[in-house]
């Protein structure tokens, strides 16, 4: 048999047969270590200021929701994607679509993984070296402020050290076990926070929570929106779902991958709210690891607020790769798709990957918060890649395989995502205008 081919029908070495025999193919076990480090990344970091906005019991059905619909959406993307000829997102929507389909999914994915990865490098830079003159980094308050731990020159470091060695992987089965750490560093984080809130709750030092919303004037009830945005950016994994669908082989064991890692990512995501919310109250930072430089006091306390700080540095460290690996991928085939395969073509490869990095840095410098791009992609082009497009994948329907209620889904889908995201950025306007008057 032959190798697989990519989305423009050339044939590619790096895909694995598509009757292979099971052993050459990458493991379930492999796929949902994956699926969920693509999951688990910044977004985890701005949940617990979903539950100030939204209230706990809001937020918490808003986690489900989210999670279910997400559910339903690779199932429309991967059934549509295994019923035709093509191995990737942008390829199903040139199906469906054509040429206009396969762009305005590359060009989303484009957005949306580089946003998120200057988030991890933003994160990462409030972690070693702080946040203004307000919050100190791990670094400064280890070995005072120096010139070789201000905040350019520490991720300058990580990236060429640790990210650039990570992002040189051609095939993401690859990246399986630097996933697996990745996921295990995530239950870290939130198990020492639960141990931290609960310690706290039985002292009584711990914040009331906001079990509902609160609504001041009309303005606070359309901020609700600015939220929802950012919980569907930290769902948002799809750019990667046919890379390791692909590599796994069988649907089945795909649909099963998915299906395991929402639940896990989704019960991690509610754990660090509210436990991230009954320790820091109101008072909660749009990046939760800035509220951990303010220790209690104690030895113990210091070394627990580092060992959360560092521990999730590294896994937003561990992730950057899983999703560089699809942002190049597309910027290739968008630019380079009549050139050879970029896995086998040694100075495209480096180059734009040098490229991407050299970008992902400058700007993850420029920009201030995570919060505004978690608004801004969530709004738009992660909205698209979750539901917009699978959606209209359901109910374009060429390979027939749609039934009446898939339709019916994905028209609700549908509409739910235009409106919620036109509110959410109708509201950030007005605030801004507001801000600015």
């Amino acid at each position: 048999m032959s190798p697989a081919k990519n989305s423009t029908g050339v044939t590619d070495p790096l895909l694995p047969e598509t009757d292979s025999p099971p052993h050459n193919r990458a493991s379930v076990l492999g796929a949902v270590f994956n699926v969920s480090t693509s999951i688990i990344g910044a977004g985890i970091m701005s949940i617990p200021a979903t539950l100030k906005v939204l209230g706990v019991v809001p937020a918490f059905l808003m986690i489900v929701f989210i999670a279910i619909l997400v559910d339903i959406s690779v199932k429309f993307m991967l059934s549509h994607t295994y019923s035709g000829q093509s191995t990737t997102y942008a390829g199903s929507m040139r199906e469906s679509f054509g040429r206009v389909g396969s762009v305005a999914v590359q060009i989303c994915v484009m957005i949306t993984n580089l946003g998120c990865l200057i988030m991890y490098l933003i994160i990462i830079g409030d972690v070693l070296s702080g946040k203004g003159e307000e919050h100190f980094g791990v670094l400064q308050e280890w070995f005072g402020t120096h010139w070789w731990n201000l905040r350019a020159v520490t991720l300058l470091f990580v990236v060429v050290f640790i990210m650039l060695p990570l992002v040189l992987y051609r095939r993401v089965d690859s990246l399986w076990l630097s996933s697996a750490v990745s996921v295990f560093l995530a239950v870290v984080f939130v198990g020492i926070c639960t141990v931290m809130a609960i310690t706290a709750l039985i002292k009584g030092e711990t914040k009331s929570p906001r079990i509902v919303p609160q609504f001041d004037d009309g303005a606070s009830f359309f901020n609700l929106f600015t939220a929802v945005p950012v919980i569907v950016t930290a769902f948002t994994f799809h750019f990667n779902v046919h890379a390791i669908g692909v590599e796994l082989g069988e649907p089945a064991d795909m649909f099963s991958a998915v299906r395991i890692s929402l639940i896990l990512c989704a019960a991690i995501y509610f754990a660090i709210g509210i436990f991230g919310y009954l320790l820091f109250g109101d008072s909660i930072e749009d990046d939760i690891l800035v509220n951990f430089d303010q220790s209690s006091g104690s030895a113990i306390s210091s070394f627990l607020n580092d060992i959360v700080r560092l521990s999730y540095a590294l896994h937003l460290m561990l992730v950057f790769p899983l999703l560089n690996f699809s942002l190049r991928a597309n910027i290739d085939e968008f630019l380079f798709s009549k050139k050879p395969l970029l896995a086998i073509d040694n100075r495209r490869f480096v180059i734009l990957t040098l490229i991407l990095l050299a970008v992902a840095y400058v700007l993850a410098i420029a920009i201030p918060s995570i919060w505004y791009l978690f608004q801004f992609m969530g709004s738009t082009s992660a909205v698209c890649l979750a539901f917009i497009f699978p959606g209209a994948i359901a109910i374009r329907d060429i390979h027939s395989i749609s039934t009446a209620r898939d339709k019916i889904i994905a028209t609700i889908m549908i509409t739910l995502a235009v409106i919620t995201s036109t509110i959410a950025i109708s509201t950030n306007i007005y605030k801004l205008a507001g801000n600015n008057a």
